[in-house]
């Protein structure tokens, strides 16, 4: 008898995985172009070795899916409240769709203006933020991203969580010498990166995190049930808060602790806040080969 092992890793092209993860929301009722926009950002994330924000979050939104709590084809409209910022109510949709067409629109407004500002409440979580700098980087503007998530991560010098690890993102256009891309969580680690160590069973490193009890461990499930700890201590505590009150406040989206918790409560809606910023980075120099 020939007795087959499966491989511990079986590798796919891109274009492959794009497809599948297409499909599968293609099946739960994702429009066609919708489910490519959240192809694009979870197979980007894997190939730029983001893998906690990759295609093995999609169960997770399938979940919500099926919970009723993340609308797969709203109706969606930008409100432009001035001729360089604008307004959209992602009405309960992916973040990946929602932040697509906000920096969709920044770009557009800053090819007139030169400058675009665009807010999204009623969102969910949009991944990588990374995925939305390369979509204006590439097309030669700089952007700013921001955005806020559900608690996880408590003020400096606490225990109990009160903001989420909302990343601070930013990119520039670079040309030859390359495009300057930089997306960072105000914690020690984006607990995206616990979840993966939990799930193969691995420790994460001291300083992390702390346990339920405010105790620091290297104990990834313990520190699930936890808060993970700021970067810089009160300077990754403040970059956090920022990144609430831009995300959160000024989107009219949840903020101070009310974004819910994707994994942990599937009977609400999320309610994340973005911010987008889009300019075009030579208009403050003499001409763009300068620049």
């Amino acid at each position: 008898m020939v007795t087959l092992e499966t491989p511990d890793t079986i590798r796919i092209s891109p274009s492959s995985a794009h497809a599948l993860v297409q499909t599968i929301l293609f099946l739960y009722g994702v429009p066609s172009d919708r489910a490519a926009l959240v192809a694009d950002a979870l197979v980007l994330a894997d190939l730029r070795g983001v893998d906690s924000h990759g295609i093995n979050r999609l169960p997770s939104y399938v979940s919500r899916i099926q919970a009723g709590v993340l609308e797969v084809n709203p109706a969606l409209e930008i409100e432009n409240k001035t001729p360089v910022m604008a307004l959209l109510d992602a009405e309960n949709t992916f973040g990946f769709v929602a932040g697509s067409l906000a920096i969709d629109k920044g770009i557009e407004m800053a090819s007139t203006y030169g400058l675009g500002v665009v807010a999204v409440k009623h969102s969910n979580h949009y991944g990588m933020a990374s995925t939305y700098l390369i979509r204006a980087v590439r097309q030669g503007y700089a952007a700013l991203a921001f955005t806020n998530a559900s608690r996880s991560m408590p003020p400096w010098g606490g225990k109990e969580p009160l903001f989420g690890t909302s990343p601070f993102a930013v990119g520039l256009p670079g040309g030859k010498r390359g495009d300057f891309i930089l997306d960072m969580s105000p914690s020690v680690a984006a607990r995206g990166k616990i979840r993966k160590a939990a799930r193969r069973g691995e420790e994460i490193p001291e300083g992390y995190a702390l346990d339920e009890n405010g105790r620091p461990t290297t104990n990834a499930e313990a520190a699930l049930r936890g808060v993970v700890l700021p970067i810089g201590g009160p300077k990754g505590s403040g970059l956090a808060m920022m990144m609430d009150i831009f995300g959160g406040l000024l989107t009219g989206a949840a903020f101070k602790g009310d974004v819910v918790d994707m994994n942990k409560n599937m009977n609400a809606a999320q309610n994340v806040g973005h911010w987008f910023l889009v300019f075009r980075p030579e208009l403050f120099l003499d001409n763009l080969e300068e620049y």
